[in-house]
Protein backbone atom coordinates (compact mmCIF):
# COMPACT_ATOMS: atom_id res chain seq x y z
CA UNK A 1 0.00 0.00 0.00
CA UNK A 2 3.06 2.37 0.90
CA UNK A 3 4.05 2.81 -2.78
CA UNK A 4 0.58 3.65 -3.37
CA UNK A 5 -0.02 5.73 -1.08
CA UNK A 6 0.27 10.04 -1.46
CA UNK A 7 -0.11 12.19 0.99
CA UNK A 8 -1.02 16.37 1.02
CA UNK A 9 -0.58 18.16 4.01
CA UNK A 10 -2.27 21.65 4.02
CA UNK A 11 -0.34 24.25 5.70
CA UNK A 12 -1.04 27.63 3.58
CA UNK A 13 -3.42 29.23 5.75
CA UNK A 14 -2.43 32.78 8.26
CA UNK A 15 -3.36 31.62 11.47
CA UNK A 16 -4.77 35.32 11.83
CA UNK A 17 -6.56 34.67 15.20
CA UNK A 18 -2.87 33.32 16.86
CA UNK A 19 -2.25 37.16 16.50
CA UNK A 20 1.52 36.35 16.19
CA UNK A 21 4.18 37.02 13.73
CA UNK A 22 5.04 33.00 13.72
CA UNK A 23 3.10 31.37 10.78
CA UNK A 24 0.26 29.36 12.58
CA UNK A 25 1.92 25.78 11.72
CA UNK A 26 5.21 27.18 12.96
CA UNK A 27 3.99 27.20 16.64
CA UNK A 28 5.33 24.52 18.54
CA UNK A 29 3.81 21.38 20.91
CA UNK A 30 6.07 19.36 22.64
CA UNK A 31 9.38 20.26 21.02
CA UNK A 32 8.22 20.36 17.66
CA UNK A 33 6.21 22.73 15.53
CA UNK A 34 2.83 21.45 14.86
CA UNK A 35 3.34 20.65 10.44
CA UNK A 36 6.50 18.75 12.10
CA UNK A 37 4.11 16.64 14.39
CA UNK A 38 2.05 16.20 10.98
CA UNK A 39 5.00 15.53 9.03
CA UNK A 40 6.09 12.71 11.56
CA UNK A 41 2.83 10.98 11.84
CA UNK A 42 2.88 11.16 7.56
CA UNK A 43 6.20 9.39 7.67
CA UNK A 44 5.43 6.81 9.60
CA UNK A 45 2.37 5.94 6.73
CA UNK A 46 5.62 5.43 4.46
CA UNK A 47 3.94 6.77 1.56
CA UNK A 48 5.57 6.87 -2.25
CA UNK A 49 5.24 10.96 -2.14
CA UNK A 50 4.33 13.39 0.86
CA UNK A 51 3.52 17.04 -0.72
CA UNK A 52 3.28 19.96 1.53
CA UNK A 53 1.39 23.29 0.32
CA UNK A 54 2.59 26.34 2.16
CA UNK A 55 1.20 29.86 1.08
CA UNK A 56 1.24 32.28 4.29
CA UNK A 57 4.77 33.49 4.77
CA UNK A 58 6.15 30.41 2.67
CA UNK A 59 9.30 31.77 2.82
CA UNK A 60 10.00 30.39 6.66
CA UNK A 61 7.47 27.56 6.22
CA UNK A 62 8.44 26.10 3.31
CA UNK A 63 12.57 25.79 4.02
CA UNK A 64 10.92 24.15 7.50
CA UNK A 65 9.17 21.58 5.62
CA UNK A 66 11.76 21.08 3.47
CA UNK A 67 14.20 20.42 6.48
CA UNK A 68 11.97 17.75 8.09
CA UNK A 69 11.14 16.04 5.12
CA UNK A 70 14.13 16.65 2.23
CA UNK A 71 12.24 13.98 -0.21
CA UNK A 72 9.08 15.61 -0.72
CA UNK A 73 7.68 17.84 -3.04
CA UNK A 74 6.29 21.67 -1.82
CA UNK A 75 3.63 23.07 -3.60
CA UNK A 76 3.06 27.13 -2.78
CA UNK A 77 -1.28 28.49 -3.15
CA UNK A 78 -0.37 32.27 -3.56
CA UNK A 79 -3.68 33.10 -3.04
CA UNK A 80 -5.78 30.82 0.03
CA UNK A 81 -9.02 30.00 -1.67
CA UNK A 82 -9.91 26.98 0.31
CA UNK A 83 -8.65 23.62 0.47
CA UNK A 84 -10.38 22.14 -3.04
CA UNK A 85 -7.95 25.09 -4.36
CA UNK A 86 -5.14 24.18 -2.15
CA UNK A 87 -5.25 20.37 -3.54
CA UNK A 88 -5.42 21.73 -7.08
CA UNK A 89 -1.89 23.47 -6.14
CA UNK A 90 -0.81 19.90 -4.93
CA UNK A 91 -1.82 18.35 -7.99
CA UNK A 92 0.20 20.46 -9.70
CA UNK A 93 3.18 20.45 -7.92
CA UNK A 94 3.13 16.53 -8.25
CA UNK A 95 2.47 16.45 -11.94
CA UNK A 96 5.53 19.01 -12.63
CA UNK A 97 7.88 16.82 -10.26
CA UNK A 98 7.04 13.76 -12.29
CA UNK A 99 5.01 12.53 -9.01
CA UNK A 100 1.74 12.76 -9.84
CA UNK A 101 -0.55 9.59 -8.78
CA UNK A 102 -1.90 7.53 -11.56
CA UNK A 103 -3.29 4.81 -9.10
CA UNK A 104 -4.11 4.28 -5.17
CA UNK A 105 -4.76 6.13 -2.70
CA UNK A 106 -4.31 10.13 -1.57
CA UNK A 107 -4.59 11.24 1.90
CA UNK A 108 -5.60 14.91 2.63
CA UNK A 109 -4.15 16.00 6.15
CA UNK A 110 -3.86 19.40 7.85
CA UNK A 111 -0.94 20.85 9.48
CA UNK A 112 -2.05 21.76 12.30
CA UNK A 113 -3.51 18.62 14.00
CA UNK A 114 -0.09 17.85 16.43
CA UNK A 115 -1.47 15.04 18.09
CA UNK A 116 -2.35 12.68 14.89
CA UNK A 117 -1.15 9.69 14.97
CA UNK A 118 0.78 7.60 12.05
CA UNK A 119 -1.01 4.26 13.00
CA UNK A 120 -4.40 6.24 12.51
CA UNK A 121 -3.78 7.08 9.20
CA UNK A 122 -2.49 4.15 8.11
CA UNK A 123 -6.01 2.57 9.47
CA UNK A 124 -7.70 4.98 8.11
CA UNK A 125 -6.07 4.52 4.60
CA UNK A 126 -6.68 0.79 5.23
CA UNK A 127 -10.04 0.91 5.24
CA UNK A 128 -10.76 3.25 2.38
CA UNK A 129 -9.19 0.78 0.41
CA UNK A 130 -11.46 -1.71 1.87
CA UNK A 131 -14.07 -0.12 1.09
CA UNK A 132 -13.19 0.74 -2.79
CA UNK A 133 -14.88 4.00 -1.65
CA UNK A 134 -13.99 7.15 -4.24
CA UNK A 135 -13.57 9.17 -1.21
CA UNK A 136 -13.46 8.35 3.13
CA UNK A 137 -14.25 10.90 5.63
CA UNK A 138 -12.56 10.70 8.81
CA UNK A 139 -15.27 11.51 11.24
CA UNK A 140 -15.88 11.69 15.10
CA UNK A 141 -18.57 12.07 16.86
CA UNK A 142 -18.08 15.57 19.26
CA UNK A 143 -20.82 16.88 21.68
CA UNK A 144 -20.29 20.84 20.53
CA UNK A 145 -19.99 20.40 16.53
CA UNK A 146 -20.38 24.40 16.28
CA UNK A 147 -17.55 25.43 13.64
CA UNK A 148 -17.19 22.24 11.96
CA UNK A 149 -18.57 20.39 8.52
CA UNK A 150 -21.41 17.97 9.44
CA UNK A 151 -21.38 14.37 7.83
CA UNK A 152 -25.12 13.63 6.58
CA UNK A 153 -26.43 10.29 6.33
CA UNK A 154 -29.48 9.31 5.07
CA UNK A 155 -31.82 6.68 6.93
CA UNK A 156 -29.46 3.54 6.02
CA UNK A 157 -26.11 5.47 6.64
CA UNK A 158 -24.49 6.25 3.96
CA UNK A 159 -23.19 9.46 3.87
CA UNK A 160 -24.58 12.05 1.68
CA UNK A 161 -22.87 15.07 2.10
CA UNK A 162 -20.27 16.68 3.94
CA UNK A 163 -21.90 20.56 4.41
CA UNK A 164 -20.30 23.12 6.23
CA UNK A 165 -21.20 25.26 9.25
CA UNK A 166 -22.11 28.65 7.01
CA UNK A 167 -23.98 26.67 5.01
CA UNK A 168 -26.28 24.33 6.89
CA UNK A 169 -29.88 24.20 7.79
CA UNK A 170 -30.73 24.57 11.45
CA UNK A 171 -31.09 20.34 11.38
CA UNK A 172 -28.41 20.13 9.88
CA UNK A 173 -26.61 22.01 12.68
CA UNK A 174 -27.86 19.58 15.07
CA UNK A 175 -26.01 16.41 13.48
CA UNK A 176 -23.13 15.58 15.45
CA UNK A 177 -20.58 13.73 13.21
CA UNK A 178 -18.36 15.85 11.95
CA UNK A 179 -15.51 15.98 9.46
CA UNK A 180 -12.57 16.33 10.67
CA UNK A 181 -10.53 17.32 6.96
CA UNK A 182 -8.66 14.44 6.92
CA UNK A 183 -10.24 12.85 3.81
CA UNK A 184 -9.06 9.62 1.60
CA UNK A 185 -9.27 9.52 -2.25
CA UNK A 186 -9.01 7.45 -4.88
CA UNK A 187 -6.33 9.32 -6.79
CA UNK A 188 -8.43 8.84 -10.61
CA UNK A 189 -11.28 9.91 -9.10
CA UNK A 190 -9.73 12.79 -7.30
CA UNK A 191 -7.29 14.28 -10.12
CA UNK A 192 -11.07 14.03 -12.23
CA UNK A 193 -13.09 15.64 -9.61
CA UNK A 194 -10.37 18.46 -8.25
CA UNK A 195 -11.17 20.26 -11.72
CA UNK A 196 -15.16 19.99 -11.19
CA UNK A 197 -15.20 21.73 -8.07
CA UNK A 198 -16.78 25.09 -7.45
CA UNK A 199 -16.80 27.89 -5.16
CA UNK A 200 -20.94 28.45 -5.23
CA UNK A 201 -21.29 28.86 -1.26
CA UNK A 202 -21.03 31.64 1.34
CA UNK A 203 -17.54 31.81 1.74
CA UNK A 204 -16.98 32.20 -2.20
CA UNK A 205 -14.01 29.16 -1.75
CA UNK A 206 -13.68 25.44 -3.05
CA UNK A 207 -14.38 23.22 -0.13
CA UNK A 208 -12.88 20.21 -1.33
CA UNK A 209 -15.40 18.46 0.21
CA UNK A 210 -18.04 19.17 -2.51
CA UNK A 211 -16.02 15.74 -3.77
CA UNK A 212 -18.49 14.05 -1.85
CA UNK A 213 -21.34 14.91 -3.83
CA UNK A 214 -19.76 14.84 -7.14
CA UNK A 215 -18.40 10.84 -5.89
CA UNK A 216 -22.66 10.33 -5.07
CA UNK A 217 -23.50 12.28 -8.57
CA UNK A 218 -21.08 9.66 -10.43
CA UNK A 219 -22.86 6.60 -8.50
CA UNK A 220 -19.50 5.74 -6.54
CA UNK A 221 -18.98 4.73 -2.45
CA UNK A 222 -18.72 7.35 -0.07
CA UNK A 223 -17.64 6.04 3.24
CA UNK A 224 -17.03 7.61 6.65
CA UNK A 225 -14.98 6.27 9.40
CA UNK A 226 -15.65 7.80 13.14
CA UNK A 227 -12.21 8.09 15.47
CA UNK A 228 -12.80 7.45 18.86
CA UNK A 229 -9.90 9.76 19.34
CA UNK A 230 -11.39 12.89 17.88
CA UNK A 231 -8.25 15.10 19.60
CA UNK A 232 -5.95 13.64 16.98
CA UNK A 233 -8.27 15.38 14.56
CA UNK A 234 -7.84 19.00 16.63
CA UNK A 235 -6.77 21.94 15.29
CA UNK A 236 -5.19 25.33 16.96
CA UNK A 237 -6.69 28.54 15.74
CA UNK A 238 -5.55 30.47 18.92
CA UNK A 239 -3.52 30.54 21.70
CA UNK A 240 -5.85 29.20 24.16
CA UNK A 241 -6.59 26.10 21.66
CA UNK A 242 -2.73 25.80 21.00
CA UNK A 243 -1.96 25.27 25.47
CA UNK A 244 -5.08 23.16 25.56
CA UNK A 245 -3.23 20.78 22.36
CA UNK A 246 0.01 21.28 24.90
CA UNK A 247 -1.68 19.74 28.33
CA UNK A 248 -3.57 17.18 25.99
CA UNK A 249 -0.25 16.11 24.54
CA UNK A 250 1.96 16.61 27.85
CA UNK A 251 -0.35 14.62 29.96
CA UNK A 252 -0.08 11.53 26.85
CA UNK A 253 3.14 11.64 26.90
CA UNK A 254 3.70 11.38 30.50
CA UNK A 255 1.00 8.93 31.17
CA UNK A 256 3.48 6.76 28.36
CA UNK A 257 6.42 7.00 30.40
CA UNK A 258 4.82 5.98 33.04
CA UNK A 259 3.27 2.79 31.47
CA UNK A 260 6.87 2.06 30.44
CA UNK A 261 8.62 1.93 34.07
CA UNK A 262 9.06 5.68 34.70
CA UNK A 263 7.99 6.88 37.93
CA UNK A 264 6.75 10.44 37.63
CA UNK A 265 5.79 11.93 41.25
CA UNK A 266 3.60 14.52 40.17
CA UNK A 267 2.22 14.77 36.46
CA UNK A 268 0.45 18.06 36.56
CA UNK A 269 3.97 19.66 37.01
CA UNK A 270 6.03 17.89 34.92
CA UNK A 271 6.48 18.09 31.59
CA UNK A 272 8.50 15.88 28.76
CA UNK A 273 8.62 16.89 25.38
CA UNK A 274 8.26 14.35 22.26
CA UNK A 275 12.05 13.60 21.33
CA UNK A 276 12.86 13.06 25.08
CA UNK A 277 13.98 9.38 25.92
CA UNK A 278 13.73 8.18 29.09
CA UNK A 279 14.72 4.25 30.51
CA UNK A 280 13.07 2.34 32.96
CA UNK A 281 13.40 3.27 36.59
CA UNK A 282 13.96 6.95 36.28
CA UNK A 283 12.16 9.32 38.57
CA UNK A 284 11.03 12.68 37.68
CA UNK A 285 10.09 14.37 41.17
CA UNK A 286 8.10 17.94 40.56
CA UNK A 287 8.36 20.53 38.56
CA UNK A 288 10.69 18.96 36.20
CA UNK A 289 10.72 19.66 32.31
CA UNK A 290 12.55 17.71 29.74
CA UNK A 291 12.72 19.24 26.67
CA UNK A 292 14.46 19.14 23.22
CA UNK A 293 16.73 15.19 22.81
CA UNK A 294 17.22 15.19 26.08
CA UNK A 295 17.96 11.19 27.39
CA UNK A 296 17.85 9.93 31.33
CA UNK A 297 19.32 6.92 31.81
CA UNK A 298 18.21 4.30 34.29
CA UNK A 299 17.53 4.45 37.68
CA UNK A 300 18.43 8.48 37.44
CA UNK A 301 16.63 10.51 39.65
CA UNK A 302 15.59 14.26 38.23
CA UNK A 303 14.16 17.61 40.41
CA UNK A 304 12.30 18.85 41.97
CA UNK A 305 12.35 22.25 39.57
CA UNK A 306 15.00 21.18 37.00
CA UNK A 307 14.75 21.82 33.59
CA UNK A 308 17.09 20.04 31.24
CA UNK A 309 17.17 20.56 27.39
CA UNK A 310 18.83 18.39 24.92
CA UNK A 311 21.20 16.88 27.91
CA UNK A 312 22.50 13.49 28.16
CA UNK A 313 22.31 11.76 32.12
CA UNK A 314 23.81 8.76 32.68
CA UNK A 315 23.08 5.97 34.75
CA UNK A 316 22.08 6.73 38.71
CA UNK A 317 22.86 9.94 38.21
CA UNK A 318 21.21 12.74 39.99
CA UNK A 319 19.88 16.11 38.92
CA UNK A 320 18.45 18.33 42.02
CA UNK A 321 17.10 22.14 41.19
CA UNK A 322 19.36 22.34 38.04
CA UNK A 323 19.18 24.31 34.61
CA UNK A 324 21.03 22.83 32.18
CA UNK A 325 21.37 22.77 28.19
CA UNK A 326 23.56 20.55 25.88
CA UNK A 327 24.81 19.12 28.79
CA UNK A 328 26.06 15.91 29.50
CA UNK A 329 26.35 14.23 33.17
CA UNK A 330 27.85 10.58 33.04
CA UNK A 331 26.46 7.56 35.66
CA UNK A 332 25.99 8.19 39.22
CA UNK A 333 26.97 11.74 39.04
CA UNK A 334 25.23 14.81 40.98
CA UNK A 335 24.12 18.05 40.05
CA UNK A 336 22.80 20.68 42.30
CA UNK A 337 21.09 22.28 44.39
CA UNK A 338 20.74 25.89 42.29
CA UNK A 339 23.68 24.65 39.36
CA UNK A 340 23.29 26.09 36.04
CA UNK A 341 24.94 23.84 33.20
CA UNK A 342 25.64 25.67 30.06
CA UNK A 343 26.52 24.23 26.68
CA UNK A 344 29.98 22.35 25.76
CA UNK A 345 29.44 20.92 29.99
CA UNK A 346 30.41 17.73 30.55
CA UNK A 347 30.73 15.60 34.16
CA UNK A 348 32.42 12.72 34.67
CA UNK A 349 31.17 9.35 36.31
CA UNK A 350 30.85 10.01 40.22
CA UNK A 351 31.65 13.92 40.19
CA UNK A 352 29.72 16.74 41.63
CA UNK A 353 28.75 19.72 40.52
CA UNK A 354 27.45 21.49 43.73
CA UNK A 355 25.26 24.44 44.60
CA UNK A 356 25.30 27.49 42.64
CA UNK A 357 27.82 26.39 40.26
CA UNK A 358 28.08 27.46 36.51
CA UNK A 359 29.60 25.60 34.15
CA UNK A 360 30.03 26.37 30.37
CA UNK A 361 32.49 24.60 27.69
CA UNK A 362 33.99 22.52 30.68
CA UNK A 363 34.97 18.70 31.16
CA UNK A 364 35.11 17.94 34.88
CA UNK A 365 36.88 14.42 35.47
CA UNK A 366 35.92 11.20 36.92
CA UNK A 367 34.98 11.17 40.55
CA UNK A 368 36.03 15.49 40.44
CA UNK A 369 34.33 17.88 42.37
CA UNK A 370 33.35 21.61 41.61
CA UNK A 371 30.92 22.00 45.10
CA UNK A 372 30.15 25.06 46.08
CA UNK A 373 29.55 28.75 44.44
CA UNK A 374 32.22 28.42 41.50
CA UNK A 375 32.21 29.74 38.36
CA UNK A 376 33.74 26.92 35.72
CA UNK A 377 34.19 28.36 31.84
CA UNK A 378 36.28 26.88 29.14
CA UNK A 379 38.36 24.09 31.26
CA UNK A 380 39.45 20.88 31.93
CA UNK A 381 39.58 19.33 35.23
CA UNK A 382 40.77 16.01 36.11
CA UNK A 383 39.77 12.94 37.39
CA UNK A 384 39.65 13.10 41.14
CA UNK A 385 40.28 16.64 41.58
CA UNK A 386 38.55 19.20 44.18
CA UNK A 387 37.70 23.15 43.63
CA UNK A 388 38.24 24.92 46.51
CA UNK A 389 34.35 27.13 47.18
CA UNK A 390 34.09 30.52 45.29
CA UNK A 391 35.91 29.51 42.42
CA UNK A 392 36.37 31.84 39.32
CA UNK A 393 37.74 30.53 36.12
CA UNK A 394 38.55 34.19 34.10
CA UNK A 395 38.19 32.53 30.92
CA UNK A 396 37.63 35.98 28.62
CA UNK A 397 40.33 38.81 28.43
CA UNK A 398 38.13 41.01 27.13
CA UNK A 399 38.64 40.25 23.57
CA UNK A 400 39.46 36.26 23.21
CA UNK A 401 38.44 33.07 25.39
CA UNK A 402 40.99 30.82 26.99
CA UNK A 403 41.15 27.77 28.32
CA UNK A 404 42.16 27.25 32.22
CA UNK A 405 43.10 22.93 32.61
CA UNK A 406 43.45 21.17 35.91
CA UNK A 407 45.14 18.41 36.61
CA UNK A 408 44.43 15.07 38.24
CA UNK A 409 43.68 14.71 41.81
CA UNK A 410 44.35 18.31 42.24
CA UNK A 411 43.32 20.27 45.71
CA UNK A 412 42.12 24.47 44.94
CA UNK A 413 41.45 26.48 47.82
CA UNK A 414 38.32 28.43 48.35
CA UNK A 415 37.87 31.97 46.67
CA UNK A 416 40.44 31.20 44.06
CA UNK A 417 41.17 33.12 40.62
CA UNK A 418 42.51 31.09 38.01
CA UNK A 419 43.41 33.68 35.12
CA UNK A 420 43.53 31.89 31.70
CA UNK A 421 45.38 30.19 29.82
CA UNK A 422 47.27 28.94 32.93
CA UNK A 423 47.74 24.67 34.05
CA UNK A 424 47.69 23.72 37.40
CA UNK A 425 49.56 19.93 37.21
CA UNK A 426 48.52 16.75 38.40
CA UNK A 427 48.36 16.78 42.32
CA UNK A 428 48.99 20.16 42.68
CA UNK A 429 47.31 22.45 45.38
CA UNK A 430 46.47 26.29 45.71
CA UNK A 431 46.22 28.62 49.06
CA UNK A 432 43.07 29.81 49.71
CA UNK A 433 42.36 33.57 48.12
CA UNK A 434 45.47 32.62 45.07
CA UNK A 435 45.06 34.58 41.85
CA UNK A 436 47.17 31.60 39.74
CA UNK A 437 48.47 33.51 37.18
CA UNK A 438 51.63 31.39 36.22
CA UNK A 439 51.28 27.56 35.61
CA UNK A 440 51.80 25.47 39.12
CA UNK A 441 54.26 22.16 38.41
CA UNK A 442 52.55 18.95 39.42
CA UNK A 443 52.59 18.27 43.15
CA UNK A 444 53.51 22.23 44.20
CA UNK A 445 51.51 24.43 46.44
CA UNK A 446 50.53 27.85 44.64
CA UNK A 447 49.83 31.13 46.39
CA UNK A 448 49.90 34.39 45.97
CA UNK A 449 49.22 36.57 48.92
CA UNK A 450 51.88 37.84 51.21
CA UNK A 451 51.87 37.19 54.97
CA UNK A 452 49.04 38.06 57.40
CA UNK A 453 49.86 41.47 58.81
CA UNK A 454 47.44 42.46 62.26
CA UNK A 455 47.42 46.33 63.45
CA UNK A 456 46.53 46.46 67.00
CA UNK A 457 43.86 48.55 68.33
CA UNK A 458 42.12 49.65 64.58
CA UNK A 459 38.81 49.16 65.50
CA UNK A 460 39.17 51.95 68.66
CA UNK A 461 40.90 53.78 66.69
CA UNK A 462 39.66 54.02 63.16
CA UNK A 463 35.94 52.90 64.61
CA UNK A 464 36.29 54.97 67.89
CA UNK A 465 32.09 55.49 69.20
CA UNK A 466 30.95 52.32 67.48
CA UNK A 467 29.37 48.78 68.30
CA UNK A 468 32.41 47.18 67.06
CA UNK A 469 35.01 49.60 68.69
CA UNK A 470 32.83 49.01 72.15
CA UNK A 471 33.76 45.54 71.65
CA UNK A 472 36.83 45.28 70.78
CA UNK A 473 37.47 47.51 73.89
CA UNK A 474 35.76 45.49 76.22
CA UNK A 475 37.84 42.26 74.45
CA UNK A 476 41.02 43.87 75.02
CA UNK A 477 40.14 45.05 79.00
CA UNK A 478 38.56 41.49 79.70
CA UNK A 479 34.94 43.28 80.65
CA UNK A 480 31.48 41.63 79.75
CA UNK A 481 29.99 42.85 76.35
CA UNK A 482 26.80 45.57 76.94
CA UNK A 483 24.45 43.83 74.83
CA UNK A 484 22.28 47.00 75.43
CA UNK A 485 24.45 49.71 74.42
CA UNK A 486 22.92 49.19 70.46
CA UNK A 487 19.32 49.68 71.92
Amino acid sequence: MADQLTVIVLAAGGGTRMKSKTPKVLHRVAGRSMVGHVLHAVSATKPGCVCTVVGHQREVVGPHVTELLPDGVLAVQEEQLGTGHAVRVALDALTAADRMPEAGTVLIAYGDTPLLQGDTLRDFAAQHEAAQAAVSILSGIVAEPFGYGRVVRDDDGEVLAIVEEKDATVEQREITEINSGILAFDAAFLIDAIKRIGNANAKGEYYLTDSVQLAREAGLTVAAHPIDDVWQTEGANDRAQLASLGREMNRRIVDRWMRDGVTVMDPATTWIESDVQLSPDVTILPGTHLLGATVVGEDAVIGPDTTLQDCEIGEGARVVRTHAQLAVVDARANVGPFSYLRPGTHLGADGKIGAFVETKNARIGAGAKVPHLSYVGDAEIGEGTNIGAGTIFANYDGVEKHRTKVGRHARTGSNNTFVAPVEIGDGASTGGGTVVRRNVPPGALAVSSGLQRNIPGWAQSRRSGTPQADAAAAAASGAEPDDTAAD
